[in-house]
């Protein structure tokens, strides 16, 4: 059971919701456009707002299903962070799309919340402070998934540290920044477009 569910887990993040919008609403292959990514950043350039929340949403929910399954059937912590890795990387390596998928911002928020919601929510919160102020989502991943590891450790400040859920933090956190890299390169470059600019 467990191994049927890492790999449900991989499908369920493999799931390519920005392709099937691009090729759904507008015929394009959305990986062709932009970033290449297929994340919600990536729609809302090129597709639309509607479009974008949509995939953010559907891409929140992967992961937070395969957490809450992973509940369901009392899996140790261990186990539950198997499986959100897992989906974590069907989204960004998807089978279906020849391993071309998105930067892990939205399916890696599922992951926290459906592990931690306190974590998941303020995670989140820290990147609507960051894009408020400054219009760029990406500067809002990166700076989000670097506070990760610390609000998870600080979650767990009067009770005993799950090490496995602290170690996803960290591997989500690599893995968001090694996905930005271009981005983090424009941004220090002073090139990396707001909202509402075109790249």
């Amino acid at each position: 059971m467990n191994l049927f569910l890492l790999f449900l887990g991989y499908l369920f993040g493999s799931f390519p919701s920005g392709y099937l919008a691009g090729k759904i609403i507008k015929g394009i292959d959305i990986r062709s456009l932009g970033s290449g990514s297929t994340g919600a950043t990536n729609v809302l350039r090129h597709i639309g707002k509607r479009a974008a929340i949509s995939v953010f949403l559907i891409d929140v929910l992967k992961g937070t299903l395969s957490i809450l399954l992973a509940k369901h059937f009392q899996l140790n912590d261990s186990w539950q962070v198997a499986i959100g890795l897992s989906t974590l990387i069907g989204h960004i390596w998807p089978i279906w799309l020849n391993w071309k998928g998105g930067k892990a911002v939205a399916t890696g928020l599922g992951i926290f919340l459906g592990l931690s919601w306190q974590v998941g929510i303020a995670t989140l919160g820290v990147f609507i402070l960051i894009i408020t102020f400054f219009k760029i989502v990406s500067l809002a991943s990166v700076i989000a998934a670097l506070s990760l590891p610390l609000i998870m450790f600080l979650s767990f400040e009067n009770s005993t540290l799950s090490l496995p859920y602290l170690i996803i933090s960290i591997l989500a956190m690599t893995l968001v920044i090694w996905r930005h890299r271009e981005n983090i390169i424009r941004l220090i470059n002073g090139k990396e477009p707001r909202i509402g600019q075109s790249k």
